[in-house]
């Protein structure tokens, strides 16, 4: 079963930003601590197909692997790297919205949809012109 995944960072901004939250993933060493933590697990308890990391929210495509119920996988990226990256930042208290959002891929059109709006999220949002300048995402592995 392969979901999109998308967990938002804590606060409100203005515009988009009001649907996630602050900026802490900015920080190149924040955007790393979540990054390494997706990629620790992978081919263990899910198969990581895709991600990026945005300043404000991460967009994980994900197959699961029996026994590892999304839940729980997703507690143990939230837990690890909140308590990480609090750390980095000198602050306390919560760093991750409670809920996340998931949704379940149809079929290998949505699969293929998905993966390019996760990977290319960086460039709707301006950041950088081509999906695999930005190093917080899947996609600087995979068409670097």
């Amino acid at each position: 079963m392969v979901q999109h995944i998308v967990f938002p960072t804590v606060g409100r901004g203005e515009g988009i930003a009001t649907h996630f939250g602050a900026h802490f993933l900015a920080s190149d060493d924040a955007a790393a601590c979540v990054q390494d933590a997706l990629i620790h697990f992978d081919a263990q308890r899910y198969r990581l197909l895709a991600w990026c990391i945005m300043p404000n929210h991460v967009h994980v495509v994900a197959e699961q692997i029996e026994g590892w119920p999304l839940a729980e996988t997703v507690h143990s990226w939230k837990s690890y790297t909140a308590t990480q990256i609090n750390r980095m930042l000198s602050r306390t208290g919560p760093f991750w919205m409670r809920e996340y959002f998931d949704r379940f891929i149809r079929d290998d059109d949505h699969l293929a949809k998905t993966l390019t709006y996760v990977e290319r999220n960086p460039v709707a949002r301006g950041y950088v012109k081509n999906a695999e300048q930005w190093r917080w995402s899947s996609a600087a592995w995979r068409l670097a």
